[in-house]
């Protein structure tokens, strides 16, 4: 999986300290022109993401998972839009490694900003919206078990409150979760107007929506006791 990481550190680098260590061991004697010639071999090589994905042996493909691309530099969209192409990878001192089964390429965005239309050409597109409450109540239950049923219930139902509402970033699946962790670790077991008033850090990041989300937490929370 590559989150948010650079042209650089997703496809390959040398182990330069291990190459400098092999030259200073070398006697006198030996011939330093071959020993130059075996650093750069694939004995010398680190081994990113995406060198792993195209240079492979399975029987099955395997899959690449691109995370938030929208966090990436244009070098390393530009790069992936020729993978994504060929599905080679050129190294200067090894050559051209084509792809003997080209993997399954998931690529997911936040929008933070746009991604270029020639990229988009080659994916199939499928918008994930926020799931629905039950789904959320279950994912809550089992990656926050420390908060109870009822916490759970009243805590994504406040959330899919505060999303109607006009904010600047409205509040993910993670924000619900950080809710219901962090009310969980105050001893809560239900949720009150107090407490999410005090709380509504962990939801909203944002000081305009902090504001907008406290004139409606009265109405906010009584809805979600009654939904839950």
């Amino acid at each position: 999986m590559l989150r948010g990481i650079d042209l650089a550190h997703a496809v390959y680098e040398w182990n330069y300290p291990r190459q400098l260590l092999h030259i200073r061991l070398l006697h006198e004697s030996e011939d330093r022109h071959q020993a130059e010639r075996e650093i750069f071999s694939r004995e010398f090589l680190l081994r990113r993401p995406l060198l792993d994905a195209v240079d492979n042996d399975d029987e099955v493909p395997p899959v690449l998972l691109i995370d938030e691309i929208d966090r990436s530099d244009e070098e390393f969209e530009a790069f992936l839009l020729e993978l994504l192409s060929d599905f080679q990878i050129s190294i200067p001192e090894l050559g051209t490694i084509r792809a003997k089964q080209p993997p399954f390429v998931v690529i997911t965005s936040n929008r933070t900003r746009e991604v270029h239309d020639a990229l988009k050409r080659r994916c199939l597109y499928h918008w994930i919206d926020y799931p629905t409450l039950e789904k959320e109540v279950a994912i809550v239950r089992a990656r926050a078990p420390e908060a109870s049923e009822q916490l759970a219930r009243e805590v994504t139902a406040l959330v899919h409150g505060l999303r109607d509402l006009d904010l600047y970033k409205v509040p993910g699946v993670a924000e619900t979760l950080d809710w219901a962790r962090s009310l969980a670790a105050l001893g809560a077991t239900r949720i009150d107007p107090a407490l999410v008033d005090a709380t509504l850090g962990a939801a909203l990041k944002y000081q305009e929506d902090l504001e907008r989300a406290r004139q409606a937490v009265p109405e906010l929370v009584e809805r979600a006791q009654a939904g839950a």
